[in-house]
């Protein structure tokens, strides 16, 4: 079984190139579902979740041709190229979808498509109750019925599915990044507007709205909580760029930081950045955006306790926590986190006092008492930002940190021991 090996005490330097956002580029490969015309990404990354997802689409009818443009050992821009000109299957089966809780988002634009879908209820990583039940909220009051049957979403509109779904009013109870993905999918093909409240406001939604623009959708109010959507009778193939991924470009900055060193994280951009740039600020990380990306350095000879609470977006991203607890193990004073938006998310705590932090955890909240020393020990991943939470313990650790279970690493990081490697640590992957 594949693990990461790391040797802590290297002070980390130089560029790492930011990849595409898998967070932006899962919804954007599902928009194939809503145009019989050709749909390309560019600046897609290289990971096991874009797989995962491909298949399903496989299934649905989707033509995948993926490649990279550029010189060399693989280097280059990578493509994704789709083509679905109709849906063979609105049937999304569980051994799939149980892979990739974004599987989900397949059903708004099959139903918006076909007047049908059959989804199974999804997986992915076990860091806390997930319902979907805002995406079926939002699609019932679009005019589709929903029932569930043997762990499956059936959902069709009216006329046994040879009718549109209809432009409705839906106001969110909470923000939920997918259900505003899937129902804005939804709401391009509907018939008459669409009017979504306290829909989430992350770069990842607003760069899907900005696809769909751009493949003919009539969307607006991008960046807030209010989007207004007009429904048109089809949208068109589109070429687009998916944004790089601000979770990367943290968890990299949060690497400066964590090893006292010096980065530029190429194609990151800082705005997308805005709660994290505060934390590390405060204590003692300075981010600077550039032409060519974000510049990343440790002005402190120690990481200065600093409290968290994770937000919707702007609010500090809850795929950040695990990062900047890691860092906080190694600051001065004391550090309380609050996780306000998953309720099992610090299954990377009994790992990080393995290797000597110093943390107690009460339901929701983590008190952090920062201590001079992390000591290499075997640990196991938990889950995506767990996996890169001890990577970077690892970093600053004395001694050999080995990291098992990282099948949960390659969902969402591309090649990040080979980028780490490049700026001075010494890691390896193993078997």
């Amino acid at each position: 079984m594949a693990e990461i090996v790391v040797e802590g005490g290297q002070r980390l330097t130089g560029e790492i190139p930011v990849s595409g956002a898998k967070n932006a580029a899962l919804p954007l490969m599902v928009v194939t579902l809503l145009s019989s015309d050709p749909v390309t990404l560019t600046n897609c990354p290289d990971l096991h979740d874009i797989g995962t997802l491909s298949n399903v689409l496989h299934g649905h009818g989707t033509e995948i041709d993926a490649s990279r443009i550029g010189a060399g050992s693989g280097a280059g821009l990578p493509v994704l190229r789709m083509h679905t000109p109709e849906i063979k299957s609105v049937r999304a089966p569980y051994e799939l979808v149980s892979q990739m809780r974004a599987s989900i988002l397949v059903l708004g634009p099959l139903l918006a498509r076909t007047g049908r879908a059959e989804v199974s209820l999804p997986g992915g990583c076990a860091i806390g109750s997930r319902p979907v039940d805002l995406h079926l909220m939002g699609l019932e009051a679009m005019g589709a019925s929903i029932e569930l049957r043997d762990g499956y979403v059936v959902a069709y509109t009216p006329q046994d599915g040879k009718s549109r779904l209809k432009g409705a009013k839906i106001n969110f109870p909470k923000v939920s990044v997918g259900a505003t993905e899937n129902l804005v999918m939804a709401a391009t093909l509907a018939e008459g507007r669409t009017e979504m409240f306290n829909a989430a406001q992350e770069p990842e939604v607003v760069d899907l709205c900005k696809c769909l623009i751009n493949m003919g959708a009539q969307i607006s109010g991008l960046g807030t909580s209010h989007l207004i959507i007009d429904g048109v009778d089809r949208l068109h193939g589109v070429e687009h760029q998916v944004i790089s991924d601000r979770i990367e470009a943290g968890t990299f900055a949060v690497a400066a930081g964590i090893t006292g060193g010096e980065l530029i994280l190429k194609n990151g951009h800082l705005e997308h950045l805005g709660a994290l740039v505060a934390v590390l600020e405060a204590s003692g990380t300075v981010c600077t955006q550039l032409d060519s990306g974000i510049h990343v350095v440790s002005a402190a000879p120690r990481p200065n306790g600093t409290n968290v609470t994770t937000e919707p977006y702007p609010g500090y991203p809850t795929d950040l926590q695990a990062q900047i607890m890691s860092l906080m193990t190694i600051a001065t004073g004391t550090a309380v986190l609050t996780e306000t938006i998953f309720e099992n998310r610090y299954m990377h705590v009994p790992e990080l006092i393995r290797m000597g932090a110093d943390i107690d955890v009460d339901g929701r909240v983590a008190v952090v008492r920062g201590v001079d020393k992390l000591f290499g020990a075997p640990v196991m991943a938990t889950d995506l930002r767990a996996s890169a939470s001890l990577i970077l313990a690892g970093l600053v650790a004395q001694g050999e940190t080995v990291v098992g279970d990282i099948h949960h690493l390659d969902r969402g990081y591309e090649r990040i021991e080979a980028k780490l490697s490049a700026v001075g640590a010494k890691i390896e992957r193993q078997g």
